[in-house]
């Protein structure tokens, strides 16, 4: 009888104990999922900062622009002052993709402009806000990098087993990645297979 008292204390006792373990691991998982999606929306607001900032300049550009070729100019004022200060909303890997993109497109025709005009390139306002865009660019460039590495993070916690479960029961999901800067870095030609010929 004593013995059949010692294996239930002991029963109860390891299920005590397995329970505190699995409460444990659960707090602790829970934690880190919210560390990390925390980590990761972070990131997005830094990006959509940049892209802000980036914006700025493309506006600054253009106004410098204006004096000689103000319809061109005057097209890409209204696109940047048309984007309601950096898409209004919550940033999202899409917004941050889309806002990019229009950035490439406006840098693409205020590169035009100032091919046109020599003169405009020299300018002291035009060196100045180049370097600033080629900052920020970089600024953006690594604050990319840091979100996908963190959202690489939260995936694996996502999908993997057992911190899978813990994140479908608080409704944690896989967080999308940012998108190749520019679509046709993918398509580059592979050199190590060109020099080999």
């Amino acid at each position: 009888m004593e013995a059949l008292v010692i294996i239930v204390i002991l029963l109860i006792l390891g299920l005590v104990v397995l329970a505190i373990a699995i409460a444990a691991y659960f707090v602790m998982t829970q934690r880190k999922l919210v560390s990390l999606d925390e980590l990761c929306k972070n990131a997005l607001s830094q990006i959509e900062v940049q892209l802000n900032s980036r914006f700025d300049v493309v506006l600054s550009m253009a106004k410098t622009a204006a004096k000689y070729a103000a319809h061109e100019s005057e097209t890409i004022i209204k696109a940047v002052e048309a984007r309601g200060g950096g898409g209004g909303g919550a940033a999202t890997p899409g917004a941050i993709n889309q806002q990019n993109d229009l950035l490439g497109q406006l840098m693409g025709r205020m590169n035009v402009v100032f091919e046109r005009y020599p003169e405009l390139k020299a300018s002291e306002l035009y060196v100045n806000a180049q370097q600033g865009q080629k900052e920020y660019e970089e600024n953006v460039r690594m604050s990319r990098m840091v979100y996908n590495d963190t959202a690489t993070k939260m995936n694996r916690m996502v999908r993997q087993w057992p911190s899978s479960i813990v994140a479908s029961m608080l409704h944690f999901g896989e967080m999308e990645y940012l998108k190749v800067d520019d679509e046709k870095k993918r398509n580059y030609p592979d050199l190590d297979a060109a020099f080999a010929k």
